[in-house]
């Protein structure tokens, strides 16, 4: 299925209206984050906490689209944590040469160094490409240059420096065979263990199309000095890694936007996007100078692989030492049967939270963290904040860039997820246990309102034959909730308000969380009235489509409204194997809650 096909509806046509939020506003909507200042065009807001306590955001922005002449550079200034922003202040000037995809970064002593693609010679000229509009751009191409604030970002310094830039075989087969780089970067530089700065990005080969930029390596700069070099000319610079190949993706040529962190033994983990259906991942452990082959990144050493379109994915490690991961939790190789559109699909924006083992990082399964009412909204290039205790998430829509305070306790929840043990209590509205039994239901809250629900199930089939029936509540109006078995060996969910209606099933085929015969099975559907979203969770593993769809979760419809039905459930009514427990709950479960309540087991 494709995004569009989630939709089931009948009797309503037309634009969706957007859902109100039920009770007290949704925090996961992008629209109720506090906005940075921009002029137009807002990209990649990263923030970093100085010295003085503040905030300093930098970002690039520009009056006109992406790409446009009068792309630059600015910094603002936040004292209340995100809330509220300074007037912001040129690092480069509108009037000047493009200046793009700045990046932070405090030194020890307190000094903010900003990195930045600078066309520097100010060149008018056609890249080459077979896109006359992509040819056009010059905002990503020039040399690597370098300001710095010694107070806190309130100015910067008149003189800019430059990275020399050791030319590799995708810069000597472009179009200019080398004497012209194009490249650019994201995200924020780390600083190791061993007082070393190194920051990721990617050198660019062909531009055109198909997506713009054609080919891609990702490389990383590293300065051995920074931390402790007062004169900014004086920086030592090594890119990284040796030898004449950057990261590269397994299939495609696309291999962008690297970003890394550091493990407790001084190893480096990055990941980077491809065109492939999945983010990249690799491991260097002798400080970047080689990394682990092409590979893509995965939930558990050797396990499943995350799946993720061409978008920014976005590493960061924290104090705790535990570490999350921002994507989009779509794609894989079903993106590769059809047309498949670059640059979309970037809502909801989902986070899995990372503990290190052994040398690893083992991913939790994940979490919704952002999302827009539109579908089509594009949430991405965030940057994590942790200040004071707490946890803050910048991110960009490129028209609006916006800071959101993270709930704590779902990243407790990712974080802890394999040694939770525990049933989810709130919400828990009804309980069943057996085949054939009937449970009383309270009145649900309207989906079109924010409102949700969650189904959960211990269950045994012993065979997968369609038309089964686990749950129903749908009244001879066709108004209610149902849950069988479809004619493609797993469970779907219908609901309807009477008029509207939306279906989605758990995943086809034979990976880890599909259904199975003569075992028992956890399972969990959760309705999420917020972004209007149907997620299933089976043994503990969130459906993510596999190989036979891109999508493990579907959207419905905005107008979808009051799918109560029957005020009891049947449980059971038409099952080949048994229901040992059934728990309704009037919202919609936190996928790290339906992993709590699996890892409980069947008895608890």
């Amino acid at each position: 299925m494709t995004r569009r096909d989630f939709f089931a509806t009948s009797a309503i046509l037309g634009v969706p209206v957007h859902a109100a939020e039920a009770g007290q506003p949704d925090w996961r909507n992008v629209k109720n984050g506090w906005q940075i200042p921009r002029e137009g065009y807002s990209d990649q807001p990263y923030v970093v906490v100085t010295r003085d306590g503040n905030w300093l955001c930098v970002l690039t922005t520009g009056r006109g689209v992406e790409g446009e002449p009068g792309q630059h550079i600015i910094s603002t200034i936040s004292t209340d944590l995100g809330r509220t922003w300074s007037t912001p202040i040129d690092i480069e000037p509108a009037d000047g040469p493009e200046a793009s995809w700045v990046m932070p970064f405090i030194a020890p002593g307190g000094r903010v160094y900003v990195f930045y693609t600078y066309n520097s010679e100010n060149l008018r000229l056609d890249t080459r490409s077979n896109n006359p509009k992509v040819g056009r751009r010059v905002d990503t191409l020039g040399k690597y240059a370098y300001k710095y604030s010694d107070d806190h970002g309130h100015s910067w310094s008149k003189d800019r420096y430059f990275i020399p830039m050791r030319p590799m075989r995708i810069d000597r087969e472009n179009a200019w065979e080398g004497k012209l780089m194009y490249f650019w970067g994201v995200g924020k530089p780390i600083l190791t263990s061993k007082k070393e700065m190194i920051f990721g990005y990617a050198k660019v080969g062909k531009w055109g199309d198909p997506g713009g930029m054609v080919t891609s390596q990702g490389v990383f700069m590293k300065s051995s000095n920074i931390a402790t070099e007062k004169d900014p000319a004086k920086l030592h610079w090594e890119l990284l890694p040796e030898g004449d190949e950057g990261l590269r993706a397994p299939k495609n040529p696309v291999s962008d936007e690297a970003n890394l962190v550091e493990l407790s033994d001084g190893s480096l983990y990055c990941t980077y996007r491809s065109i492939d259906g999945y983010n990249c991942a690799a491991y260097s452990r002798n400080g970047g100078r080689t990394w682990t082959p092409p590979g893509y990144a995965t939930y558990t050493p050797g396990g499943r692989p995350i799946k993720h379109p061409r978008a920014a994915n976005f590493v960061r490690k924290f104090s705790n030492g535990k570490f999350l991961l921002w994507y989009h939790n779509h794609a894989g190789e079903a993106v590769h049967a059809q047309k498949w559109p670059y640059y979309t699909g970037r809502n909801p924006g989902w986070i899995t939270g990372g503990v290190e083992k052994n040398g690893f990082i083992h991913w939790s399964q994940p979490e919704i963290l952002l999302y827009d009412d539109n579908p089509d909204t594009r949430i991405s290039y965030p940057d994590f904040v942790e200040d004071k205790g707490r946890y803050y998430i910048t991110e960009t829509v490129k028209t609006y860039a916006r800071v959101h305070p993270i709930d704590q306790t779902l990243l407790d929840g990712i974080w802890n997820q394999l040694e939770n043990k525990s049933v989810a209590k709130r919400g828990l509205v009804a309980t069943a246990a057996g085949r054939a039994a009937s449970v009383a239901l309270p009145k649900l809250a309207e989906l079109s309102s924010g409102g949700g629900f969650s189904l959960e199930f211990w269950v045994r089939l012993s065979e997968l034959s369609e038309g089964q029936v686990l749950f129903d509540t749908m009244t001879a109006s066709g108004q209610g909730v149902s849950v069988r078995t479809s004619d493609r060996f797993t469970l779907a969910l219908t609901m309807s308000d009477g008029r509207t209606r939306a279906s989605w099933d758990s995943d086809p085929g034979t990976h880890a969380g599909t259904l199975r015969s003569g075992v028992w099975q956890h399972v969990v559907f959760i309705v999420d009235g917020g972004p209007k979203i149907i997620s299933v969770v089976i043994d503990g593993v969130l459906n993510d489509g596999g190989a036979v769809r891109d999508y493990g979760w579907g959207r419905f419809a905005a107008e979808l409204g009051d799918v109560n039905g029957e005020p009891e459930g049947k449980v059971g009514s038409k099952i080949f194997g048994e229901i040992r427990k059934l728990r309704v709950y009037s919202r919609a479960l936190r996928t790290s809650e339906a992993v709590g309540n699996c890892r409980a087991g069947i008895d608890a």
